[in-house]
């Protein structure tokens, strides 16, 4: 599975700049988008539902999906040419559409966005966990990602801003881009 401590800041060194730069643009167009913020959570509310709940639930996706689902897709293709990516393709669209339920009742652009920007996500999570060989690895990147969500503590509104939306998706396609170039790379020198 992948869970070993070695390899894990090798891992974040390569994969984690982008990351962290998708997640600051991102949650400054969460705040421009919330502002004014119009809620005072205490520090606890801040801490459990802005950390404690983005850290379980990028451990579990990640542990389910990159760790277990991707893992038993890409055997079970076997040595087909692409087993790899395919594995991270269909664990992706899985991931996308797992966060349809978490946008219900939001409008249907925001429930499309968010399903695109989680698919584009799980490409760059699950090219990440094949290069770096440590699933430590895309559950760090997702947490951090995760963190963007803090400003909603901030804020009474449900809704995402437009310019949330645009910017996570520009953001997240970019980094599944990424991904995809880097498994490509991979692929064609093994090839060699």
């Amino acid at each position: 599975m992948g869970l070993q401590f070695k390899g894990i800041l090798s891992g974040l060194k390569k994969y984690g700049l982008p990351t962290v730069i998708a997640t600051v643009i991102v949650t400054i167009a969460f705040c421009i988008g919330l502002t004014p913020f119009d809620n005072k959570p205490t520090i606890w509310r801040v801490v459990v539902e802005g950390i404690v709940y983005y850290i379980g639930v990028g451990i579990m996706e990640e542990l389910y999906l990159r760790g277990l689902l991707q893992n038993i897709i890409e055997k079970w293709f076997g040595e087909r040419e692409n087993a790899t990516l395919y594995a991270i393709l269909i664990t992706s669209v899985l991931f996308g559409l797992g966060h349809i339920f978490g946008a219900l009742g939001q409008p249907i652009v925001t429930v499309i966005a968010k399903t695109v920007w989680a698919t584009a996500l799980g490409v760059y999570f699950g090219t990440v966990y094949v290069v770096s060989k440590n699933l430590w690895v895309p559950i760090i990147l997702h947490l951090t990602i995760n963190l963007c969500g803090i400003p909603f503590c901030f804020s009474t509104s449900n809704q995402y801003p437009a310019i949330a939306l645009i910017t996570c998706l520009v953001s997240y396609i970019l980094l599944a881009i990424y991904g995809v170039y880097i498994i490509r790379k991979i692929i064609s020198r093994i090839k060699t």
